[in-house]
């Protein structure tokens, strides 16, 4: 009898841990364990907006999914997936074509630009390694051109950020460390240089209490971050957004689009009921309607039945989801029940900038300025830990002083 093949795709936060936890909890003999992602990398999603910004190299962001996979126990292949054939049960890629018994659907997210006009060409989106390099080298070139007299636009010395969520603040937070270092490095006066984030919304980050978004708001203030809240951006042009009930053209010379992610477009292609750009699973965490498929990560809305609303998209949700999924895929080897997955909230924190933050943590406890800073990279490292394993931690932990 052949034993059964269960295959990952996507080596982000929730494919990789149900990966590793797949390979801890079966043996060879069990099941054959396959990994199928777009690079031979796994990098830290949520640590994105600082290669954005430049204050961390890309390279400290990533790792090789082969220093923490052993290639021995699970067939790693890196190829971009292009459909799923559910009545076959097979993965068609770019270059081959993979069956599974079972199936672990972890892509990811990509930008949604809500049908802003002008978004998608205009603006730049912190979505990969890849994203984030370019957003990095774009600021720097507008400075160096601007301090060479090739330019003599103040405005390209402007970053717009549309979106005052998770990404778009904790973005602002690094630039207000980054711009002034720019500001320095082409002899440029730092009043020149502006970040203007943009939010349709009446607040930045909702998923905080008041006072810690006021402190949050003061704090990027204070290191001249202007806000322009309440302000719903109708178009992205190749100048800038325009904003407001007056359509205003806000001018910049790196527009950045932080408003909202989707899961994967492969999810559509694949025939799967997609609500608001991605798949509302069932508690078990698989595809409603089949036995052995299971939509994980930015990919599905998971429900929290204490209030009947789905869990915030995090890192932390995505790695308990692989956790809790390797565990289902196991009892269903053995005919054992499924079980419902429970969300473990240990907190939020959001970093603004290297030594500053916010944070609600266990106990209803709030954090602000280094103290949130600190438990940030805690977090940080913490996940590196659960998804990576000791040896992502030792390479690529964030031991960086204040």
């Amino acid at each position: 009898m052949n034993k059964p093949k269960i295959v990952v795709l996507g080596a982000g936060y929730a494919g990789l841990t149900a990966t590793r936890k797949l390979a801890q909890k079966l043996s060879p003999e069990e099941a054959e364990i396959v990994l199928i992602n777009k690079h031979n990398y796994h990098y830290e999603a949520t640590w994105l907006h600082e290669v954005a910004a430049g204050t961390i190299n890309h390279n400290q962001a990533r790792y090789m999914i082969s220093d923490v996979v052993n290639p021995k126990r699970v067939r790693l292949i890196y190829d971009t997936v292009v459909e799923v054939k559910t009545e076959d049960q097979r993965v068609v890629l770019e270059n081959s074509e993979v069956e599974y018994d079972y199936l672990v659907f972890a892509l990811g997210f990509v930008t949604n630009t809500f049908g802003i006009k002008g978004m998608e060409d205009n603006a730049f989106f912190i979505q990969d390694i890849d994203s984030a390099r370019i957003i990095r080298e774009h600021i720097e070139y507008k400075f160096a051109q601007y301090s060479s007299g090739e330019s003599t636009d103040e405005s390209d010395l402007t970053v717009l950020v549309g979106g005052g969520g998770f990404t778009g603040i904790e973005f602002v937070g690094e630039l207000a460390e980054k711009i002034p270092e720019l500001c320095k490095k082409y002899d440029i006066p730092r009043n020149k240089a502006r970040i203007i984030n943009v939010e349709a919304a009446p607040s930045i980050l909702p998923v905080f209490e008041e006072d810690l978004v006021a402190y949050a708001k003061k704090s990027l203030e204070d290191r001249g971050v202007e806000f322009r809240i309440g302000a719903a951006i109708s178009e992205c042009t190749e100048e800038g957004f325009i904003v407001g009930e007056d359509n205003e053209l806000i001018k910049a010379g790196t527009s950045v689009w932080t408003g909202g992610v989707m899961g994967s477009p492969v999810l559509g292609k694949s025939g799967f009921e997609v609500f608001r750009g991605k798949v509302n699973v069932d508690a078990d965490l698989r595809l409603p309607g089949s036995e052995n498929i299971f939509i994980i990560g930015d990919c599905s809305w998971t429900m929290d039945k204490e209030t009947g609303k789905p869990y915030p998209p995090t890192g932390q949700l995505a790695t308990q989801e692989g956790a809790h999924v390797a565990a289902n895929i196991k009892n269903a080897l053995y005919g054992l029940p499924l079980t419902d997955f429970v969300f473990d909230n240990k907190g939020t924190v959001a970093s603004l900038g290297i030594s500053d933050g916010i944070g609600n943590i266990l106990n209803g406890v709030k954090l602000q300025g280094k103290p949130a800073a600190a438990m940030k990279k805690v977090v940080d490292d913490r996940t590196l830990l659960v998804v990576g394993g000791p040896k992502a931690l030792l390479k690529k932990g964030k031991y960086r002083p204040f």
